[in-house]
C-alpha cells in the first residue's frame, strides 16, 4: 500500500493534498481504492458546493457497491476532476493522481493524519 509522506488522510480513507494554507485537492486512498475493488462509476460534488468535514461529499461505484465519500475537510468545492467522469478506473490505477476534487478556505483540519499514523490505523482496520 502506498501512502505518501508529503499527504494527509482521514479515518474514513480520503487524502488531502494541501495547495496552499486555504486550497487542497482530496482524493480516494489507496487503501480505499483497493478495499472497494474496480471502480466502475464516479459522482463528483457540484462546483461550488459546500464540503462539510465528515459528511457525505460525493461517492462511487464499484463492481461490488456504491460507497459514499465522506469530506475529510470542510470548505467550498472550486471544481472537480472531470476525467474521473469518463475513466474512473484512474482511481484504481493512479489514486494519488486521481484527485476528485478541489476546494478553497479549507477548514476544520485537525482530525488529518500524517502518513505514519494513517498506516497504522489501515493495519488497525484490517485485523
Amino acid at each position: 500500500m502506498k501512502t505518501p509522506e508529503e499527504l494527509k488522510y482521514s479515518k474514513t480513507h480520503e487524502w488531502v493534498r494541501f495547495i496552499s494554507e486555504t486550497e487542497a485537492e482530496v482524493g480516494l486512498s489507496d487503501f480505499a481504492q483497493d478495499a472497494l475493488g474496480d471502480l466502475v462509476f464516479v459522482n463528483l460534488p457540484e462546483p461550488d458546493a459546500e464540503a462539510v468535514k465528515g459528511e457525505t461529499i460525493c461517492d462511487v461505484e464499484s463492481v461490488k457497491a456504491v460507497s459514499d465519500v465522506y469530506a475529510p475537510v470542510s470548505g467550498t468545492v472550486t471544481e472537480v476532476n472531470e476525467e474521473l467522469l469518463d475513466a474512473p478506473e484512474k482511481i484504481n490505477s493512479d489514486p494519488y493522481g486521481a484527485w476528485l476534487f478541489r476546494l478553497t478556505d479549507v477548514s476544520d483540519t485537525d482530525d488529518l493524519m500524517d502518513a505514519e499514523a494513517y498506516k497504522a490505523h489501515c493495519e488497525a482496520e484490517a485485523h
